[in-house]
């Protein structure tokens, strides 16, 4: 009951500096925060000494939220640009989720007191740090970006972010996926991915029981004669994790090794509409860019539920 009770005062907390705006959040007083969370203020008394260690702990369960988000996402993937997009990716849906707490995190910790402000700069330091991992990326014998435009990069993202948060009529905050993964990619792997980025959209959470796995019991795309082997399930779930990959960017997260069999498997599930080339009618040259269609979505959600 006690940690309950503590949990909603922090809750409060993010509520009461949400509803102030983009500043009156540093106006929210301790007697704000006990009235809305409904609680005594003796009881508000045992959990915090003050207002200000009060709004501390309600950072740092907003970290801890978005933290276990993020990181599952991130440890998933093995290259560095996918790790990114995919901790990008449910880092803007946990502000949609939470947007009480994101905000906090993003706008009004600013307006904290010095303790606020010391944990906040531990937390994009680390963030900033796993953004300078992309220097090993960069090929041997290109320029490599000093340390500190993994911070730049940083305050640039939240920057966006914040100003999009503080907007009166604003669309979904995954919609800033692409160009946010853009701005992040560019000092470390170039114009050239910083473009093609740019218009992918964010990868999909996996669910626990998403086929990705080798070992998967093979089953029929009734009515279109396609047999699902543990191979063209892989295919699937790497077209559904990474929107837009190219044919060797799905044979790499397939585990396909021969070129010309992932271009028959692909053209395979093509012709079944479970997969659709939004590259076509692009320049000539340029590289495929696959995505899973509505019939493609339905069956891996169907063989993730048959698991489940």
């Amino acid at each position: 009951m006690e940690e309950a009770q503590r949990t909603r005062i922090l809750e409060a907390m993010a509520e009461a500096m949400a509803d102030g705006g983009a500043g009156g959040g540093a106006m929210v007083t301790a007697a704000d925060v006990i009235m809305r969370a409904g609680v005594s203020s003796v009881a508000f008394n045992e959990e915090f000494v003050d207002r200000d260690a009060c709004l501390l702990a309600a950072f740092d369960l907003g970290v801890d939220h978005a933290r276990r988000r993020m990181v599952p996402a991130y440890d998933a993937q093995l290259r560095w640009l996918d790790a990114i997009k995919a901790g990008l990716a449910a880092f803007l849906r946990f502000l949609e989720a939470e947007p009480a707490l994101g905000r906090l995190l993003v706008v009004h910790s600013m307006s904290g007191g010095e303790q606020v402000q010391r944990r906040r700069a531990e937390v994009l330091e680390a963030l900033a740090a796993v953004i300078d991992r992309g220097r090993l990326e960069i090929p041997a014998g290109r320029q490599q970006p000093t340390a500190i435009i993994g911070e730049g990069v940083v305050g640039a993202v939240l920057t966006i972010i914040q100003n999009r948060l503080l907007a009166q009529e604003r669309p979904a905050e995954i919609e800033l996926f692409g160009s946010l993964v853009s701005i992040i990619v560019l000092p470390y792997l170039g114009a050239g991915v910083a473009r093609r980025e740019l218009t992918r959209p964010a990868p999909r959470v996996r669910d626990a029981g998403a086929p990705a796995r080798p070992g998967a019991e093979s089953t029929y795309d009734r009515g279109r004669g396609l047999r699902l082997t543990d191979r063209t399930t892989l295919v699937l779930s790497a077209v559904a994790d990474y929107p837009g990959a190219s044919n060797r960017e799905v044979a790499d997260r397939a585990g396909v090794v021969d070129q010309g069999q992932i271009s028959k498997l692909l053209s395979r599930l093509q012709e079944r509409e479970l997969i659709v080339n939004m590259g076509e009618g692009r320049t000539r040259g340029a590289p495929n860019s696959w995505r899973l269609t509505e019939r493609g979505e339905a069956l891996l959600s169907g063989l993730a539920a048959s698991r489940s």
